[in-house]
C-alpha cells in the first residue's frame, strides 16, 4: 500500500458527479445509491484510498446498474479520502485512521441494510484498498460474489484459507484472549453476557461465531465466495508475479469457483483512474469492468 502506484493519478473528486443515481445514508454510510430499489440482486463498489467521490467509479456503478443491479458506492473514509496534496497526512499516516479493518467492519452494517431491504443476494467489487475489504468479506457469507481489482493487501494466505505462520505460532492460550476480545467487542450486551460463563461455553461461542476450520482460534480464514481477480501487467503493489501464486492456489482448490486475469499494458489502477480521453486506456477499463459485470451476472443471481 505505501507503493507510490496507489497515489499515482489521482481522480478529481465530485460530490455531483454520477448521472442516475443519488447520495443517502445506509448501514450507517452515506452512499452513492444507483439502480432499480425492486430488484433483488445487490453490487457493493468499494473505492481505492481516493473514495467513494470519484467520477470514473460513479460512472461505472451507474454501468453496473444499467445491467438490473441496485449499486451501492459507500463512503468508507467518511468525508476524509486519502489526498496527495495534503502535506500532514501522507498515505502511511492517513492510512492509520482508514485501516481495512476497520472498513471491513463498517461493511457489514451496509450489508445488512442491504439484506433488510429484500435484496437476497450481494457481490461485492474492491478497487487496490477496497479489495482487501472485499476479500475478508469472501471469507463469510456476507457476500455471494468477489471480484478484485488491482488488490492491495491481499496475501496468498487470504486466497488459500489459511492462518499465517506468525499467527499459528503463537501461544494458544494468546489466540484464545484475542478470540473473546473480538467476541466482545460486537457489542456490550455480548461483553457483559460473557463475563459470566464458562470457558467451554465461551470457546463454543466463538467457534459459531466465526465458524473457524481451527479450534478456538477465534479467527476466520477460509474464502468462500467465488473470486475472479483482475491484475495489471505493471504493478508493484501486486506484480504478476504474485497474481500467477493466486491462480495456482486457486486452481487447487477445487471447491472454490474463481480465475485470475492479467490484462497486458496496463498499470495498477486502470479500471477506475485512467484518462477518458485515452481511447486505448478507456478500452482496457472497459473490458476488465465487463468481465466483473459477466462474474457478477452468473453468481448474483
Amino acid at each position: 500500500m505505501s507503493g507510490s502506484q496507489c497515489c499515482e493519478n489521482p481522480p478529481a473528486l465530485r460530490s455531483s458527479c454520477g448521472s442516475s443515481g443519488s447520495v443517502l445514508e445506509l448501514g450507517g454510510l452515506n452512499a452513492y445509491v444507483t439502480g432499480p430499489s425492486d430488484s433483488k440482486l445487490a453490487i457493493l463498489l468499494i473505492s481505492d484510498v481516493f473514495g467513494y467521490e470519484a467520477p470514473n467509479l460513479r460512472k461505472l456503478a451507474d454501468k453496473v446498474a444499467a445491467a438490473g443491479f441496485y449499486v451501492v458506492v459507500s463512503d468508507f473514509f467518511y468525508g476524509d479520502p486519502y489526498s496527495p496534496s495534503n502535506s500532514e497526512k501522507p498515505l502511511p499516516v492517513w492510512i492509520q485512521s482508514h485501516g481495512t479493518d476497520k472498513g471491513f467492519e463498517d461493511a457489514k452494517p451496509v450489508i445488512a441494510a442491504l439484506k433488510n431491504k429484500g435484496f437476497s443476494a450481494i457481490g461485492a467489487a474492491g478497487f487496490c484498498w477496497g479489495a482487501k475489504v472485499v476479500v475478508e468479506l469472501g471469507k463469510s457469507d456476507y457476500i455471494q460474489a468477489a471480484v478484485l481489482l488491482h488488490p492491495s493487501l491481499v496475501t496468498i494466505d487470504d486466497i488459500k484459507g489459511k492462518l499465517p505462520q506468525h499467527i499459528l505460532l503463537l501461544p494458544r492460550h494468546i489466540l484464545f484472549r484475542e478470540a473473546i476480545r473480538q467476541r466482545r467487542q460486537q457489542s456490550m450486551t455480548d461483553g457483559m453476557f460473557l463475563m459470566g460463563q464458562s470457558r467451554d461455553y465461551l470457546v463454543s461461542q466463538v467457534d459459531a461465531l466465526v465458524g473457524s476450520t481451527t479450534p478456538h482460534l477465534g479467527l476466520p480464514i477460509e474464502l468462500k465466495a467465488p473470486i475472479a481477480i483482475l491484475g495489471a501487467e505493471v504493478d508493484s503493489i501486486s506484480p504478476p508475479e504474485l497474481l500467477k501464486k493466486f491462480e495456482e492456489v486457486l486452481s487447487s482448490r477445487a471447491e472454490l469457483n474463481g480465475y485470475v486475469k492479467i490484462f497486458p499494458g496496463t498499470s495498477h489502477g486502470w479500471t477506475v483512474r485512467y484518462n477518458v480521453e485515452d481511447e486505448t486506456a478507456v478500452k482496457r477499463a472497459e473490458e476488465a469492468h465487463q468481465n466483473m459485470l459477466d462474474w457478477f451476472v452468473e453468481y448474483v443471481k
